[in-house]
């Protein structure tokens, strides 16, 4: 069964998020972020504290569930699901703090959050906490935010290097500036953001790349960027389902120039169209199978005389923690995911021929956002290249797998 979140089950929450949603994507993208009453209602909803731990209240919710809400979101409008996922990943350091202290932070019904884990930010130690600092880049739905979580780095590790630290920020201290005119995804709000100084104190910090969540489920086994990823997978798998779907009608109704036949009736759309519903569906197929098995290694009781050791495929592993392997295959699987969203959005779109152009066509906004997707780190081109270095058993680099 769905797990539940405030009485009904969250896919009937991205369900009503859907109807929320219809007719505003226009309006959205005009308004560069989410309407004041779009962001409220899909807080409202349970879908901007999706990952939030059950100690704070929150749902805690299933990697593949937390997929298919935001895919579907994202069928509905991607800025929208964007912003959500957004939240809800920020929110994940609530795993991660002393639980005195995230319940307060994340413990809301409403919660709205927003976060950047790159550390651009700096936090210098004073007292029994940090002044914190800086500028950062793509913050996604900062504007409606409750807390904001910044990546900030922390001078003298134990190795001499700066530590990453993420910081848990009231909205308060936080000033986005209006510096987002993007070619898509336009309606997330995601420019610039600054922090003037000011103390945060330690137990408002955590290490998420090093140190051992203070929640023990098997979620927060699950690796951060990871998780990231499969959420901008879904928003682009959502975009792929609209165009696919905002195609099916258009051509039911369409007659080309010169034909007497709709493109419905045309054999040569006959096979695009399936070839690209196949695509869409293998994909994600992909993603919910590399989910699966990594929940399988999250949850798993240790081998017998198991080692203790962690980090390659193969090794014995304690019970809870998730593999090289599983790892690799989550963010192959997210990338494959997205790319194979953009190619499928791009098929139906030159498949619908001239009208796919003009503003009152949902196709012109699934190209535009789609292809911003692909443009993220967690799923851009470079990872397909990192995973066929670990499929050949080659060397790499897997801090950030």
């Amino acid at each position: 069964p769905a797990p539940e979140r405030g009485g009904f089950p969250v896919i009937d929450a991205a369900e009503r998020a859907a109807t929320l949603l219809a007719g505003r994507s226009a309006e959205i993208e005009a308004a560069r972020r989410l309407p004041r009453d779009v962001a409220d209602g899909l807080a409202a909803l349970g879908l901007m504290r999706l990952l939030t731990p059950r100690s704070c209240g929150g749902p805690e919710l299933h990697p593949a569930e937390f997929f298919r809400v935001v895919e579907r979101v994202a069928r509905a409008d991607a800025s929208a699901a964007w912003c959500s996922f957004i939240s809800s990943t920020s929110a994940l350091v609530a795993a991660w703090l002393p639980p005195a202290t995230a319940r307060p932070l994340f413990g809301r019904d409403d919660l709205r959050c927003a976060g950047v884990y790159a550390p651009r930010g700096r936090a210098r130690p004073e007292g029994s906490g940090f002044v914190v600092s800086g500028r950062w880049a793509w913050g996604s739905g900062v504007q409606h935010a409750h807390v904001v979580v910044v990546g900030c780095l922390v001078p003298g590790g134990p190795d001499g290097a700066p530590r990453v630290l993420s910081v848990v920020v009231d909205a308060a201290h936080v000033r986005p500036l209006d510096n987002w005119t993007s070619f898509g995804l336009c309606g997330t709000g995601s420019g610039e953001f600054e922090v003037e100084p000011h103390w945060v104190p330690a137990e408002r910090t955590a290490c998420m790349l090093e140190d051992a969540p203070a929640v023990g489920t098997a979620l927060y086994r699950f690796p951060v960027f990871g998780l990231l990823a499969l959420a901008i997978a879904a928003t682009a798998s959502g975009i792929a389902r609209q165009a696919l779907d905002a195609f099916v009608a258009l051509a039911a109704s369409k007659v080309p120039q010169g034909s007497q036949r709709t493109l419905a009736q045309r054999p040569a759309v006959h096979e695009a169209l399936a070839r690209a519903e196949a695509q869409w569906r293998a994909a994600r197929a992909f993603a919910l199978e590399a989910v699966d098995e990594a929940w399988r290694e999250a949850t798993a009781d240790p081998a017998p005389g198991a080692s203790g050791k962690t980090g390659t495929a193969g090794t014995a592993r304690p019970a809870g923690t998730i593999g090289l392997q599983a790892r690799r295959d989550l963010r192959l699987a997210a990338t494959h995911v997205a790319h194979g969203a953009a190619a499928v959005v791009d098929r139906v779109h030159t498949l619908a021929g001239g009208d796919a152009i003009f503003a009152a066509s949902p196709l012109q906004r699934c190209l535009r956002d789609v292809h911003v997707a692909t443009q993220h780190l967690m799923v851009g081109e470079p990872t397909f290249e990192l995973a066929g270095r670990l499929l050949l058993g080659q060397p790499a680099d897997t801090a950030m797998l």
